[in-house]
């Protein structure tokens, strides 16, 4: 794990939400809070100032929502990690942050520990998805899935393999550990494959992989 501190934009419309969220940070050396937003618009004008490693960001907010939030930020440019950090386990709001570049998707009501734990992950580099909504991944309709093989034929056979590890879950480390190759491989095999297959992020590239 990294020792890195990783700087923190929490964009949360309910004020009780948002400050608990940023105590439980404080518990955590390896967060360090470099702003909070109410809204969209606020969030994407700090992301850009700021340039925030992970932004938590809550879906249902009044104005412009977390989705269009989300699609504002990679449009300008923002590339930093954004985790979904909601109420909503409905299945079309999952695959829509996943499939706009969410790079995780994690419900409020998780245990405290747990949250922390994800959060770490996500901070440095993995997917997290509450177990709740993991399934989603193998469920997506058909009417939304894209023709593989003209893009798996562009891919190497070793992005190919990370690929699938990916899909299962692994996180780089255990990628490398797998294929016996170093974490810094992986990560700019991750990139490579990403850029081929058109993908914002690793969980897209997951989602469309099980599809």
């Amino acid at each position: 794990m990294s020792s890195q501190m990783h700087r923190v934009l929490v964009v949360d419309d309910h004020p009780l939400m948002r400050k608990g969220v940023i105590q439980l940070l404080a518990l955590d050396e390896a967060f360090q809070l470099v702003g909070e937003a109410s809204n969209g618009e606020e969030a994407v004008a700090l992301a850009l100032h700021r340039r925030p490693d992970l932004i938590l960001l809550d879906l249902n907010m009044k104005g412009m929502s977390g989705l269009d939030t989300l699609k504002e930020l990679r449009a300008e440019g923002v590339d930093c990690h954004v985790i979904a950090l909601t109420v909503s386990d409905a299945y079309e709001d999952v695959i829509s942050m996943l499939s706009q570049g969410a790079n995780g998707y994690l419900l409020k009501d998780m245990e405290p520990e747990h949250m922390l734990s994800s959060l770490r992950l996500a901070a440095n580099g993995e997917q997290v998805l509450s177990k709740e909504i993991a399934g989603y991944l193998l469920k997506r309709p058909q009417a939304e899935q894209t023709p593989k093989d003209e893009k798996l034929s562009a891919i190497t056979r070793r992005e190919s393999e990370i690929l699938a590890l990916i899909a299962k879950g692994n996180s780089n480390r255990e990628i490398g550990e797998t294929l016996h190759i170093s974490e810094g491989t992986v990560k700019v095999h991750v990139k490579s494959l990403l850029k081929k297959l058109g993908m914002k992020s690793r969980v897209e590239a997951a989602v469309w992989f099980l599809s």
